[in-house]
């Protein structure tokens, strides 16, 4: 009588279990389910974004405000090249030793 009671109790404790995981995985890959996942990841994702362009605006101000622009600044001409330099550099020749 004990060994059918137990039989039969671990009969109805394996169909509930099978109840749940067939609910769960329902719920797991409802594509109601995917979609709310889908929006909270965007959702994290847009507030990390949000986080990160305010981070880079604070740094673009502080670099602007803090002289490292090139306001005002000459740009330096290069040295112009004579014909000699220009034919020994081509030719691929040594300067003559004087």
């Amino acid at each position: 009588m004990e060994e059918n009671n137990e039989q039969e109790v671990e009969k109805e404790d394996a169909q509930v279990k099978t109840e749940d995981t067939a609910a769960n995985l329902n719920e797991r890959f409802s594509p109601i389910a995917e979609a709310n996942l889908a929006a909270k990841r965007l959702e994290d994702a847009n507030k990390e974004k949000a986080r990160l362009l305010s981070i880079e605006e604070k740094m673009i101000i502080e670099r602007k405000l803090g002289g490292n622009t090139n306001a005002g600044q000459i740009p330096i001409k290069p040295k112009e090249e004579t014909a000699a330099e220009y034919a020994t550099r081509v030719m691929g020749e040594k300067k003559p030793k004087l």
